[in-house]
């Protein structure tokens, strides 16, 4: 039986891991700039998915893309009420 890896919390994330994020390959059918945006939602703190979203609109990416209900990234993070407050205050900053 293998040792998983200890889970650590609060630690610092390098600008290379924050902006690996932009490289997400979506799933078909999916936007690509939702998935970056999505998927950076479910893995980073608030801070660093500020982080990411500086660099996401530098790059000219679209951060009014939609999935494939037609739901923007604002839409689905307000889904999930218990840890949406943060993070549509970061993506207000950017709207």
């Amino acid at each position: 039986m293998a040792l998983s890896q200890p889970a650590t919390f609060n630690e610092e994330w390098s600008d290379e891991r924050v902006f690996a994020y932009l490289n997400q390959l979506p799933p078909e059918g999916v936007n690509a700039d939702f998935h970056v945006l999505y998927h950076a939602y479910k893995h980073m703190r608030p801070t660093d998915y500020e982080r990411l979203l500086t660099q996401f609109i530098a790059d000219h990416r679209d951060i009014n893309s939609v999935n494939p209900e037609g739901l923007k990234i604002h839409d689905v993070i307000a889904q999930f009420p218990r840890h949406a407050q943060p993070f549509l205050e970061v993506l207000a900053k950017f709207s």
